[in-house]
This record gives structure tokens, C-alpha cells and sequence, in this order.
């Protein structure tokens, strides 16, 4: 390896802090679209930036990119595939002040390429 290159998250820029959040929704999950873009139901089909071992299904947590189809809603969002970001899960989710925080039910909102939502 040459001196002039370094190895490591740090040399790509700011590291980000992440709390830890257990993965919940696995690939494949069926998931609630919380936006008004007329997707009615969600499914999981990537994870964004998650490296899993041998034979484990990577999971999405609160927070997290992934890549969804549309599983109901109008016929022009079907059968392609979309970015979408993880809003709302079950499980609960322990703040850094010790309160756990769950929702009814898990959801995601459709985003552009661009990263702006695709519903208004």
C-alpha cells in the first residue's frame, strides 16, 4: 500500500454518530408508506451502507436508506424500484436519556434521486 493513501471511514470525511438501533425489518418486510405519493404498501428489497455475513438478511433500522417496490398503490409507481428512508418502526428504540420511544406500526417515506420527498 502506498504512503499517500489512508485506509478507514475516517479518510472519507466526517464520521457521523449513529446511535445504536436494533434492525428490524429485514428484506422482504412489508412496510406502511406514510406520504401522500398514493403508495399504499412498501416492500424492502436493499439496504443502503449495511454489510451482513454469509446467509443473514440485511435489516433496516429507523433512519435507514433502502431501495423499496410497490407492493399496492396507482399503477405509474408499480413495478419499478424507489429510494425510500425508514420513519417509524415497532420495536423500541432507547433514547440517550433512557426513554424507549415505539410506534404502532413500521413505515417508510418515497424519496427522489435528488433526496426530496416524493409526495408533498
Amino acid at each position: 500500500m502506498s504512503q499517500g493513501r489512508s485506509r478507514g471511514k475516517a479518510s472519507k470525511g466526517v464520521i457521523e454518530f449513529r446511535p445504536r438501533v436494533t434492525r428490524v425489518l429485514p428484506v422482504g418486510a412489508q412496510i406502511v408508506c406514510a406520504d401522500n405519493s398514493g403508495a399504499k404498501i412498501l416492500e424492502i428489497v436493499n439496504v443502503h451502507k449495511y454489510h451482513t455475513r454469509l446467509s443473514r438478511l440485511p435489516a433496516a433500522a429507523v433512519g435507514d436508506f433502502c431501495n423499496v417496490v410497490v407492493k399496492k398503490g396507482p399503477a405509474e409507481l408499480r413495478k419499478q424500484v424507489h429510494g425510500a428512508v425508514i420513519i417509524r418502526q415497532k420495536y423500541a428504540i432507547r433514547r440517550l436519556n433512557g426513554v424507549r420511544v415505539s410506534f404502532e406500526d413500521n413505515a417508510a417515506v418515497i424519496i427522489t434521486p435528488e433526496g426530496e420527498l416524493k409526495g408533498t
